[in-house]
């Protein structure tokens, strides 16, 4: 075909409804389809956004076991005329990723690592295999997948190849579009064809012979003949060019690559089925420089003679992320390392020695002048943390307290290295224009690509007008640097309207004609990148937004006093999707579900209190409930999230109000109301156990109760622990160091009262006058996880009566559960902001650790010299830390190694309802059971948490997990550390009087009642 004779394009903005048939679509995937076909509301709520600004719901999600399944259900979207969407881990910040289309969800099964070749460094995947999941598989290799963006841990390489991703590492390796060898694309009229380079033997084989293959090849070929000189001339000569097509990879100094123009297409064009990569060697070691600066500009500056020293990855950080997250608490260790300045360059390089290594971190530190700050490491414990700086980036400047609000949409352009210093300072002359203040601004500075998230306004008309003008300007601004609007994370919708202002409208025009060739009945991701939507629309705030208010009963401080703020926060960054590493999110681990991500069921809160949504029915909702029936309240995203979604608190207001004035289920009932039972069930104890113990009684009782009937009831003890306080004859000792309460936790109390006896001799060996609080007292734990607040409230008024006058003579309170310790320092809070004597109970109270570490530094604890494999409570790494430990272990002699393996899955009454025991397993046989399966028969296993011991004991592992009290007690006795816990009475038991029911039961019940009479639920 002659160049002339190409169609004008005919794409056209999409009809905002597609017109689709959806209950006969939805019934020929599920038909047709090897796969998982969701058509639900919940599904379609947790898919309707991304990272972006941008919110489409979607008309289904499918979910593809195989790459030929993911054919069959483009057939089907094909005959119903239905638009498709490719989807990766949907943390784009462009909008690419949302669409009122069928979703093809990948990174559940499609994640295979077909083959390697590590003789011609290459590999075939599937689109949803995850980067760090790749690089893990590939490492016995010796080799990896070069381009890393800073969503590595989740990020899909069928996703990087949609946006062309990048990543600090691109410095040295390039873009996707550098790193593809071959692509398997289907079209949407279901042509299915590997595609690459044309190959220089045979440049024009790809367009001879008849079928749709040579048509789409001839008419590439008439594409780039017609428009070959606009793009020479054009397309911005620098490394960060994402923006657009990649038309110039048509051009014949590249090679006629069809791959190559097809990545960076954002599910455009074609449906990637699968990939053949371009590998490279991992680095044998690095060494990392930061240089510190007067102001970020000025760093910018000093990228051009930074380069000539090659390094691996150079990137900038300004003051202002820095601030924002000291103000967060994230990487404070990591912060301490910087050197004196206002912005730093981070400068990594590459040896096949640390010594190599170490020597081109000193040839640029020596080249520096000599007021230039500086620190380096070759080591990789502080490569990492220090890298976590910048990789925490778009977290770390979202939602940052006492800043308005930031948010993409000018996140991501790119100019040449030599003006970037030039390009920030009138970058930061417009934000001072438009009233944006002082952003953070920071990015891969040696490709000269900028990161920002700015403080628009999009909850109004004017302040969304507003926004749409500094975009404009913004890019007028880099289009005069001769830059790229998009330096790695796509155009979308974000930056699909401002392409003209870039290339021109003869080259918008050709990728319209791009767009024909692929794809004429605009089916493929419409609206996005060609004939896109404006970018004021699909806002998923915007003018109209008024979201739902509703009474709630924790206060959310962090978020004005606003649930529709908290069910805001998520940013979609996706960190929650991460396969390992951190405590969040363990039912996405074990489900790979998004529905079961953080992020998802922050995205259904958010649609049930937006108006207008699917998600319509409040707090009744069943969407949301489903969504939050698998959150184990770990609270592992309180600390891992960047932006500190809190869904286990969440999680307790919702069932609180969806259960109100209704029957709940039987386990709210059961574990919910532990505290109570277990005082009932005291006196009796060994009655109650052999009782469990017969095998129908024991089915039964789990039946009524909502317990699993694989868990085993935990054994009650035949003497609690305050039991045996009163029979000792209360407090001991000189308490020259002061007194201290010990907090009697229904776990330790009534089920391993060992850790209270333990903790009690540990602490008076250190000096102190040990206190139990006598009567009924209890955190309130049970009721707040199972959204029984009213009731968690009265108790805790209780219990803030008993410690009253301790609290306010400064009496430390030691906690030795770490979920019940939590709701002091935490929950308790927020649940009742307006009682100083809550205040004293948060800043009084401490882990064992943290009393020892700050009241008795000079004791020295016993010798255990051990070594421990250590779970730590999720509870404990969201709230507390674990730091005190560490050092506490170490100071005696405990060789400890510290799973990072996520929750145990059991997590206080989750593991034990009915319903939740396969993920609950799963969960625990991500890194717990197998690295306790693993551990020696000399090897301790120590976990504070009473909900991490039973799992570990109940898993049939024969280990006994101690606490950390038990095992300093034991060698203060000069004991082995090896206690096991007492088993149940047989049935014989049964012949034992059964005493009458505790006083103390009776007194909580009471309490409660009490409590219920003066109103609340």
């Amino acid at each position: 075909m002659a160049p002339t004779d190409l169609p004008l394009p005919v794409v056209r903005r999409p009809d905002p409804d597609p017109g689709v048939d959806v209950p006969a679509l939805e019934g020929a995937l599920r038909e047709r389809v090897d796969g998982e076909v969701r058509f639900d509301t919940g599904t379609r709520a947790a898919y309707s956004t991304d990272a972006s600004n941008y919110r489409q719901v979607p008309i289904g999600v499918v979910l593809p076991r195989t790459p030929e399944a993911a054919v069959e259900a483009v057939a089907v979207c094909r005959e119903f005329g239905a638009p498709l969407l490719s989807r990766g881990g949907g943390t784009s910040l462009a909008g690419e990723c949302c669409n009122t289309a069928v979703v093809l969800d990948w990174s559940k099964y499609c994640d295979r690592l077909v083959s390697v070749d590590p003789e011609r460094r290459t590999c075939v995947v599937e689109p949803g295999i995850v980067l760090d999941e790749l690089n893990r598989r590939l490492a016995p290799h010796g080799l990896q997948y070069g381009p890393r963006p800073a969503t590595h841990p989740n990020c899909t390489i069928g996703g990087m190849i949609g946006n062309n991703s990048c990543g600090s590492t691109a410095q040295a390796y390039g873009k996707v579009v550098d790193n593809i060898r071959r692509l398997e694309v289907l079209t949407y009229d279901g042509l299915r064809m590997w595609v690459g380079p044309a190959g220089e033997e045979e440049p024009e084989r790809p367009t001879a012979g008849e079928g749709r293959a040579a048509e789409i090849h001839r008419r590439l070929a008439a594409l780039r003949d017609r428009y070959a000189d606009l793009i020479r001339e054009r397309y911005p000569d620098i490394p960060r060019r994402v923006s657009g097509y990649n038309l110039d990879s048509l051009l014949p100094e590249h090679g006629f690559d069809v791959a190559g123009l097809l990545v960076g297409s954002e599910s455009t064009l074609v449906t990637v089925l699968r990939a053949e990569l371009d590998l490279v060697p991992s680095p044998a070691h690095t060494s990392l420089v930061v240089l510190g600066y007067p102001d970020i500009a000025t760093a910018a500056d000093h990228v051009p003679a930074v380069l000539r020293h090659e390094p691996l990855a150079l990137e900038g950080v300004d003051r202002r992320l820095v601030h924002f997250q000291r103000v967060k608490n994230l990487n404070p260790d990591a912060l301490e390392e910087l050197p004196e300045g206002d912005a730093y360059l981070m400068v990594q390089f590459a040896g096949d020695t640390i010594e190599e290594a170490g020597d081109r971190a000193r040839a640029l530190i020596d080249a520096e002048p000599g007021n230039v700050g500086h620190t380096w490491y070759d080591d990789p414990e502080h490569i990492s943390e220090l890298w976590m700086v910048r990789e925490s980036g778009l977290g770390a400047t979202a939602h940052v307290p006492g800043e308005h609000e930031t948010w993409p949409g000018w996140e991501d352009s790119a100019v040449p290295v030599e003006g970037l210093g030039d390009y920030l300072r009138d970058l930061k002359a417009l934000f001072e224009e438009f009233g944006y203040g002082r952003p953070s601004v920071y990015g891969h500075f040696g490709q000269g690509c900028v990161h920002t998230r700015i403080p628009f306004h999009l909850r109004s008309a004017d302040g969304v007008a507003h926004m749409r003008a500094f975009v404009e300007r913004a890019a007028d601004l880099v289009a005069s640097y001769g830059g790229s609007l998009s330096g790695e994370h796509g155009d979308g919708q974000a930056r699909g309207e401002l392409l003209e202002k870039m290339f021109g409208p003869e080259l918008v025009e050709a990728f319209g004609r791009l767009k024909a060739v692929f794809d004429p009945g605009n089916r493929m991701n419409p609206g996005k990148v060609v004939a896109p939507y404006r970018l004021d629309e699909n806002l998923r705030l915007g003018a109209d937004y008024r979201p739902w208010e509703p009474e709630t009963a924790f206060a959310y401080p962090h978020d004005d006093g606003k649930f529709s703020k908290a069910a805001a926060r998520c940013v979609g960054v996706g960190k929650c999707r991460s396969l390992e590493g951190g405590v969040m999110c363990p039912s996405y681990r074990a489900t790979r579900e998004e529905e079961h991500s953080t992020r998802g069921r922050a995205r259904l809160l958010f649609e049930m209190v937006r108006n207008g949504s699917p998600v319509n029915d409040g707090w009744r909702s069943k969407e949301v409930h489903d969504a939050l029936d698998l959150c184990l309240a770990c609270k592992g995203c309180k600390n891992d999230c960047p932006v500190s979604v809190d869904m286990a608190t969440y999680k307790a207001e919702f069932l609180h109000h969806h259960y109100a004035g209704r029957p709940r289920p039987a386990a709210h009932y059961s574990m919910g109301w532990l505290p109570a039972v277990a005082r009932l069930a005291a006196p009796v104890a060994r009655t109650v156990n052999a009782l469990l113990r017969v095998p129908a009684l024991a089915r039964a009782a789990k039946a009524v109760g909502g317990i699993a009937p694989e868990r085993q009831v935990p054994v009650f003890a035949e003497q609690r622990f305050t039991d045996w306080w009163r029979e000792r004859g209360g407090p001991r000792g000189d308490g020259r160091r002061g007194e201290v309460v010990v907090w009697p936790d229904t776990f330790t109390d009534h089920f391993h009262p060992s850790v209270g006896r333990a903790a009690v001799e540990v602490l008076e060996a250190a000096g102190f006058r040990v206190k139990v609080p006598g009567g009924s007292v209890c955190c309130g734990l049970t009721w707040i996880s199972t959204g029984q607040l009213g009731v968690a409230r009265r108790v805790l008024g209780h219990t803030l009566d008993v410690l009253r006058e301790d609290l306010r003579r400064g009496t430390p309170v030691v906690g030795l559960e770490p979920s019940c310790t939590a709701v002091f320092r935490a929950d308790a809070a927020e649940l009742m902001p307006d009682d100083p004597d809550v205040g004293l109970l948060r800043e009084q109270t401490r882990t064992l650790a943290e009393l020892l570490a700050e009241r008795a530094r000079d004791w020295r604890p016993p010798a255990v010299e051990a070594r421990a494999v250590v779970q730590r409570h999720c509870h404990q790494y969201a709230v507390m830390g674990f730091d005190a430990d560490r050092e506490l272990m170490e100071r005696a002699g405990v060789e400890a190694d510290v799973l990072d393996a996520g929750c145990c899955g059991l997590a206080g009454n989750f593991g034990f309802e009915r319903g939740h025991y396969e993920v609950s397993m799963a969960c625990a046989e991500q890194g717990l059971l197998p690295a306790v399966r693993e551990a020696g028969p000399g090897t301790l296993v120590l976990a504070d948490g009473f909900s991490c011991r039973t799992q570990v004991e109940q898993a049939g592992t024969g280990r006994t997990p101690l606490h950390l009290a038990e095992v300093l007690a034991a060698a203060l006795r000069g004991e082995e550390a090896v206690p096991r816990r007492p088993a149940a009475p047989g049935p014989r038991a049964l012949l034992a009087p059964a005493a009458a029911a505790g006083a103390g039961a009776l007194a909580l019940v009471a309490a409660v009642r009490r409590g219920r009479r003066r109103g609340g639920g």
